[in-house]
């Protein structure tokens, strides 16, 4: 017996540092970047996380108060567990559990709550290294490129560190730089991401999360890649520059490279720090808008969206002149580019939830790739319950019955999610990850969606859908007839969001006042 028990471990041991050395090569002798170690800790974590649901589950009848609990304590050990390895192991792995901690009404809370904190709890890279690497990437010294640089970083992220600067002529830049090791690691971490889920799906055939390294495979390089960001950067800050209130860091494309990105230096406080608005006087609806409005028109008009709005990402300040706020918005490495005809389809979807159009929401759920669950993919986009999408979401906003009817669903249709999300189109997966992360926000300042967010969709969905129906049509009178229904549609939201802003306002309640009043009187 303690022959086999020996022989099994030896073999492990062999294979693990046989694995390690495949995968990993031999050059970085530091114990979280050697192989057999990055794969050592990847292969017990999940072998402990499966152990704990197959022997915790296993003799407790599902569906019982004491399974749910239980269920509970195992979701809460398994996300810190989970949290330890990627906060051991770095770069890819925090990148993914980046992404699992902002899917917030698709996986279970204990997740999301517990691996959320890896958006603020990335290692930094040793300062020698970050002056080595832009050493290799632009051929220069420091000294040579900037006359001031700032060895502590002003923030370290899964993949990058960005430290603050001054150029030779006296301007403030913000310099990124990649973590030297993650571009050697990345792939080799999905590799290993992958063969672990697959084993992991073999235990248990409702796990369906083969979709997030699918993601992580096609994002990553794109990420990576610096001088890619920087293209993204000047494509969005073209394509919204009519947005008086948006921000975007100018890049400097002569000191700027695949590993280094150096760009204008830009101040401002995070979207979902409160104290930080009240402080500066900074009004958060209009932050909460302005926000919804900026992201309207990314997805629905033309299709380009920022896909990392968390809120290391997202930053506001008061302009001194105007008074009015303004969205700084950084990282430009993760964007989606949705193809024309999945972008109309989203429009007529989001027209239909507004409108509370039951068949249109089925009609255009299926064709989005949801099939028979499109309820359920209706509550995951909107954030709401089946009823709310009944009655119309624009009705009333989330109570807290209602939030925590949605968080208990998530853990209990799991298996069913999973489903979803490995048969919806791919470029679905990245929208829900930037729905939640904008939600984040909303929750964070107390903004949860409105009319007025609504509105806003609802305007974008109707220039986009007029837009197509233009480009298509040859006939000029079908033209004429096409731009003055979309003129009429936008006038109608136009004057409900007139109507919206009196009930609102002082007047508005003086007129209801008066109507009751007149009402009590004449009966």
């Amino acid at each position: 017996m303690v022959r086999g028990i020996i022989r099994v471990v030896s073999l492990a041991s062999v294979s693990l540092t046989s694995s390690g050395f495949f995968l990993y090569g031999t050059g970085h002798w530091d114990p979280s970047d050697f192989g057999v170690v990055r794969i050592g800790r990847a292969v017990l974590t999940t072998a402990a996380i499966t152990w704990d649901y197959l022997t915790e589950l296993r003799h407790v009848k599902a569906g019982t108060e004491e399974y749910e609990s239980i269920k509970s304590q195992v979701h809460f050990r398994s996300a810190h567990r989970l949290l330890d390895l990627c906060c051991a192991n770095r770069g890819t792995f925090i990148k993914v559990g980046q992404h699992l901690g902002a899917l917030e009404y698709l996986v279970p809370p204990e997740y999301t709550k517990t691996l959320s904190v890896l958006h603020s709890q990335a290692p930094c890279t040793p300062f020698p290294d970050v002056v080595q690497v832009i050493r290799e990437d632009l051929g220069k010294e420091i000294s040579e490129v900037f006359v001031e640089f700032e060895e502590k970083p002003l923030g370290a992220a899964s993949l990058a560190q960005v430290h603050r600067a001054v150029l030779q002529d006296g301007r403030k830049v913000a310099v990124k730089v990649q973590h030297p090791k993650v571009q050697a690691q990345s792939a080799r971490d999905i590799l290993l991401m992958e063969v672990l889920l697959h084993a992991v799906k073999k235990i248990f055939p409702q796990f369906e999360f083969m979709w997030l390294i699918e993601e992580a495979k096609k994002n990553l390089p794109l990420e990576l890649d610096f001088e890619n960001e920087g293209r993204n950067a000047e494509k969005m800050s073209a394509i919204v520059s009519s947005f008086s209130f948006l921000r975007i860091p100018r890049i400097y494309w002569e000191l700027s490279a695949k590993r280094v990105l150096v760009m204008e230096y830009m101040e401002g406080g995070q979207v979902n720090d409160r104290e930080y608005m009240k402080r500066n006087q900074i009004d958060i609806n209009q932050v909460a808008r302005a926000l919804g409005q900026l992201y309207s028109e990314m997805i629905f008009v033309h299709g380009f969206v920022h896909c990392d709005p968390h809120p290391g990402n997202v930053l506001v300040r008061q302009n001194p002149e105007t008074l009015v706020p303004e969205i700084i918005l950084l990282d430009h490495g993760l964007y989606q580019v949705l193809t024309e005809s999945f972008r109309l389809d989203y429009c007529s979807l989001w027209q239909a939830l507004i409108a509370a159009d039951m068949q249109q929401i089925r009609i255009y759920s299926q064709r989005l790739g949801a099939g028979e669950l499109y309820p359920l993919f209706a509550c995951m986009l909107t954030a709401r319950s089946w009823e709310s999408v009944n009655q119309g979401i624009y009705q009333n906003t989330v109570s807290r019955e209602e939030a925590l009817e949605i968080r208990s669903n998530a853990a209990t249709y799991l298996p069913e999610i999973s489903q979803l999300l490995a048969s919806v189109p791919r470029q679905m997966l990245l929208l829900l990850k930037t729905n939640d992360l904008l939600r984040g926000i909303e929750t964070s300042l107390g903004t949860h969606a409105s009319s007025s967010s609504f509105l806003n969709m609802s305007r974008c969905c109707v220039r986009a859908l007029a837009r197509h129906r233009k480009e298509k049509t040859d006939s000029l009178w079908s033209y004429i007839h096409i731009s003055l229904a979309e003129t009429f549609s936008l006038g109608q939201l136009q004057i409900y969001e007139i109507v919206l802003r009196l009930q609102a306002s002082c007047v508005g309640c003086w007129i209801r006042r008066m109507m009751q009043w007149v009402f009590l009187y004449i009966h």
